[in-house]
């Protein structure tokens, strides 16, 4: 997997385990799920995203998106 996959499956887990959280315990859960939205519609824009910064350093095949 590169670099673009595992941002975009992780961020995708966050989001649901938000859903789950606040269906399940509290709405403000679903504040996460909207930092992961923002985040995701500003790293389009700018091609900053902390995750893939993370995941260059160890190692991570890089994909074309976060160069």
């Amino acid at each position: 997997m590169n670099i673009d996959r595992v941002v975009m499956a992780f961020a995708g887990t966050v989001v649901l385990a938000s859903i789950a959280l606040g269906y399940a315990l509290s709405p403000y859960w679903l504040l996460l799920g909207a930092f992961v939205g923002l985040n995701l519609l500003q790293a389009a824009f700018t091609g900053f995203c902390p995750l893939a910064m993370i995941l260059r350093k160890i190692g991570v095949t890089p994909g074309t998106a976060f160069q």
